[in-house]
């Protein structure tokens, strides 16, 4: 079971560094294959070599420990993400992030070009960061019994600081909840406003994510909620990093259908989460009850069940 895992890790790493400029996949490519199927992102910084992030650290790309990274290679990554049309994905690197075929997403830095306070777009690039998808089958195993013991499956929110695993869980748990694995099976409707949980190309999920989801993605999450909700009659309602008072809104809509939740969120615990006023409100409000944390990183991943309260440190 966990040769066919790993392999296909290894071909989602090798799918993310086809993003690099020749020279540099080269240096990717050259990591053992032990590493390449635990490899969470390719960094790459002007002036800097570019390295690999695994669950212990960053690492030089092997060969390339002298090599500088070039903003012409910083130019050539994002053309190859955007399939040299960055103007039909202005909105997204608007937002500083680009996520392309396969759920994996670039991440960028660089001179913002400002008009009337709010980012038009970036200038020249100083740095990016290609985050490796990967499907983890059993990651979520062991957490639906729980929330269903907690009184029932929605209403939940997925925590942990940026890079603790939130999306891997949150796409494994719609599919345990979709195909009926540790309970009966449910209709799972999924706002994937960044294209990282389904990863859909020409209208099929590069991810599994289960026989009875519909996935919309693309559109805005306070909106594509909505839809979801009106269109598609979801027993079960998911989107990745809720964040703004938009998406909170749609969750207070959905919640008042008597649909079930689910979301992520960036946030070291409960008490952090909870000094954001609009996570205060959501729980104030029932929308939210209880949070599975997240800690650790890679193998030594785990995560517990917490009950939210509406107090807080802040």
């Amino acid at each position: 079971m966990m040769v066919p895992v790993r392999r296909q890790a290894a071909e989602r790493f090798s799918q993310a560094a086809a993003l690099l400029p020749w020279a540099l996949r080269q240096g990717a490519e050259r990591l053992p294959e032990t590493d390449k199927a635990r490899v969470e992102e390719l960094r790459l910084r002007a002036g800097r070599p570019p390295t690999a992030v695994l669950p212990e650290g960053e690492v030089p790309l092997p060969g390339l420990e002298g090599e500088r990274v070039t903003g012409e290679d910083l130019r050539l990554v994002l053309e190859v993400a955007t399939q040299a049309s960055a103007h039909a994905v202005l909105d997204r690197v608007r937002e500083g992030f680009v996520t392309v075929r396969g759920g994996h997403r670039v991440g960028l830095c660089g001179s913002a070009v400002c008009e009337n306070g709010a980012i038009r777009t970036l200038g020249s690039l100083s740095s990016l960061s290609i985050r490796v998808a990967r499907e983890v089958p059993g990651a979520a195993a062991g957490v639906r019994p729980m929330l269903r013991d907690a009184g029932r499956t929605g209403g939940t929110v997925i925590l942990s600081p940026p890079g603790g695993g939130k999306t891997t869980i949150l796409r494994d748990l719609i599919r345990r909840l979709s195909d009926g694995i540790e309970g009966p099976p449910l209709r799972v409707g999924v706002a994937d406003e960044r294209g990282e949980l389904a990863a859909m190309y020409d209208g099929l999920p590069m991810n599994d994510l289960g026989a009875r989801t519909d996935v919309l993605d693309g559109c805005p999450k306070a909106v594509a909620l909505k839809l979801l909700l009106r269109a598609m009659n979801p027993q079960v309602l998911a989107a990745d990093e809720v964040a703004g008072p938009e998406d909170a809104a749609a969750l207070e809509e959905a919640a008042g259908c008597g649909v079930a939740l689910l979301c992520t969120a960036h946030a070291a615990g409960p008490e952090d989460l909870l000094c954001r006023p609009v996570f205060r409100r959501l729980v104030r409000r029932g929308v939210l009850s209880r949070a599975v944390v997240l800690t650790g990183r890679g193998e030594g991943r785990r995560w517990t069940l917490a009950e939210l309260g509406e107090g807080g440190p802040c």
